[in-house]
């Protein structure tokens, strides 16, 4: 008699999952990192898309928040480079449901509050616009979905001259970097005899 097949193993994986980036904001140039920037919109379709592979039970995303500064020397030397950034942003299944939102607040004053710089900028040099803050975010996603996106939902800067709130679709809002799953592999299908 044929013993039965060993049922499969019932750990977890956390992986990396093979995103979508419609709009990727590049490697830092230390941590290398890649950031990709969270437009604000709608439908999910143009969102940052995440697959997920065949699994059972509900998957756990994790990914890093950060704002957005378009940096300034010049700023920064004259001590008027103060910002104050508060982005949000949801990740929504493909029927447009919300999961969860998310928010991430930090301040700019010096380049000690970028994240990193982002190459690729003119000349070979870095980009003006650099994360700056992080919101660790952990999101479980239930197990009926087969891919997520993550869409922003509006940015407010604070500065010294006045508070301006940004939600139009199409608009950078904030960064992304660090993305991360953790799900348990479905079974694998059984062959018809």
């Amino acid at each position: 008699m044929k013993k039965p097949a060993a049922p499969p193993p019932t750990t977890t994986r956390k992986e990396a999952p093979d995103m979508v980036c419609p709009n990727e904001l590049g490697s830092g140039v230390k941590t290398h990192l890649r950031f990709c920037d969270v437009m604000t919109g709608t439908d999910p379709a143009t969102g940052i898309k995440i697959p997920l592979p065949p699994h059972k039970g509900p998957v756990t995303l994790t990914f890093d928040l950060h704002n957005r500064h378009t940096y300034s020397e010049e700023q920064v030397r004259a001590k008027k480079a103060f910002a104050r950034y508060t982005a949000s942003v949801g990740v929504l299944t493909q029927d447009n449901t919300l999961i969860q939102r998310a928010v991430v607040q930090s301040e700019f004053r010096t380049a000690a509050d970028l994240i990193d710089r982002v190459g690729g900028g003119a000349g070979g040099s870095v980009k003006a616009v650099a994360p700056t803050g992080t919101e660790s975010v952990t999101v479980t996603i239930p197990e009926a979905e087969d891919q997520v996106s993550i869409l922003g939902e509006k940015l407010t800067v604070e500065r010294s001259d006045g508070t301006a709130t940004y939600s139009q679709p199409g608009r950078p809002v904030a960064d992304v970097s660090n993305v991360m799953i953790e799900y348990k592999p479905a079974p694998p299908k059984k062959k018809k005899v």
